[in-house]
């Protein structure tokens, strides 16, 4: 029998259906349904989370894998994620895990208190709700939110940011950093390839940045013959830097064919590199490449002089400069981010975890 969690955004229906208030999709259920995400179920009139302390899986990985750039670099972050999704992208390259209908998935039993003190005993600075989207899951999240903050440990929210305005600010108030996967700048895109909208999204992006400390950085994944036009890739970055500001963060990430997009090619590097030069013609300070090998997308660089700061292959550190304030030691220009000195020495390492050896100590 599948365990459940009460959870608090919904109401009933004149019809005698609930609905679900967590997302923009509003599924209305009946006794015994389940919303899309499929972990979200209508159980004795009211809506409850199944997938609460279990987990698909935990891996040590960088965090510039996330990824975050300018949030404690070099550091091992604690990973993990559990099943469904509120959103039906044709190209998730997680589909096993987000598409997920089945328990097997959810092969790890996981307290809030074990996996905090997995990544304290693992050394890891944060713990980052990933693979599928954690504010389907966000009662969970936020418990394990509080345990890590109560042992030292910050967190990390991996999201596409479709959440209604009331409980995106509950779930984000537990959070120090995200990276919101900003999949395309129109409409069209979101309807037909991902079964969800736009608007919500740039919402929480304006949120995120203007009514929360926490620190934020964007994905677009670019996908050949969807979304990589130049003057979409244009329209979006310009409204990051006017609405979000210049030091926000924007990784333009290689598509590769997967799940229901397996006719469209790879993103060819030059693609991302034009994406990149855009940006930074619009005035984003700090735009990278990735799920390519690109040096020069990789390396972080002073927006006062122009100094390499950062140089990256994949996601391992190779130079770097920032002084202990988080300066370029040229001419002193501080760099947008959390740093907090030297930085770590993680690498590029990623370390599958089972968490039943950390839950036999509690």
């Amino acid at each position: 029998m599948v365990e459940t969690h009460p959870t608090r955004y919904w109401h009933a229906t004149e019809d005698g259906r609930i609905q679900c208030d967590l997302c923009p999709r509003f599924c209305k259920l009946r006794e015994g349904q389940r919303g899309m995400c499929f972990v979200r179920a209508c159980q004795d009139g009211r809506v409850v989370l199944t997938t609460y302390g279990r987990s698909s899986g935990f891996c040590v990985d960088p965090i510039e894998k996330k990824p975050l750039n300018h949030f404690f670099p070099g550091t091992p972050v604690l990973s993990f994620g559990t099943a469904g999704c509120n959103l039906g992208c044709r190209f998730c390259q997680n589909w096993d895990i987000s598409k997920s209908r089945q328990v097997d998935t959810l092969a790890d039993a996981a307290s809030p208190e074990a996996i905090a003190r997995a990544a304290v005993e693992l050394g890891c600075r944060s713990v980052a709700f990933t693979y599928n989207d954690p504010v389907i899951f966000m009662e969970y999240a936020i418990d394990v939110a509080a345990a890590c903050h109560e042992a030292g440990v910050l967190t990390v929210a991996v999201t596409a940011g479709e959440i209604c305005e009331e409980p995106r600010a509950e779930f984000f108030r537990h959070m120090d950093a995200a990276n919101v996967d900003l999949k395309a700048f129109t409409e069209r895109f979101y309807h037909q390839i991902c079964a969800g909208h736009l608007q919500p999204v740039l919402d929480t992006l304006v949120y995120l940045k203007r009514e929360t400390e926490v620190w934020l950085e964007i994905t677009n994944l670019v996908i050949p013959g969807e979304n990589d036009s130049p003057g979409e890739i244009d329209a979006l970055s310009a409204w990051v830097v006017e609405r979000l500001g210049p030091d926000v963060p924007l990784h333009f990430s290689a598509f590769h064919p997967d799940y229901k997009m397996l006719e469209h090619p790879p993103t060819p590097p030059a693609t991302l590199s034009r994406a990149r030069e855009i940006a930074r013609g619009n005035g984003v300070r700090y735009a990278y490449t990735g799920n390519v090998h690109d040096p020069e997308g990789d390396t972080t660089y002073c927006h006062g002089c122009g100094d390499a700061l950062v140089r990256r292959d994949w996601y391992e550190l190779l130079d770097w400069r920032l002084d202990d304030q988080g300066r370029c030691p040229t001419c002193r220009t501080p760099c947008a981010g959390r740093f907090a000195g030297p930085p770590g020495r993680w690498g590029r390492k990623r370390l599958p975890v089972r968490l039943a050896e950390f839950a036999a100590r509690a």
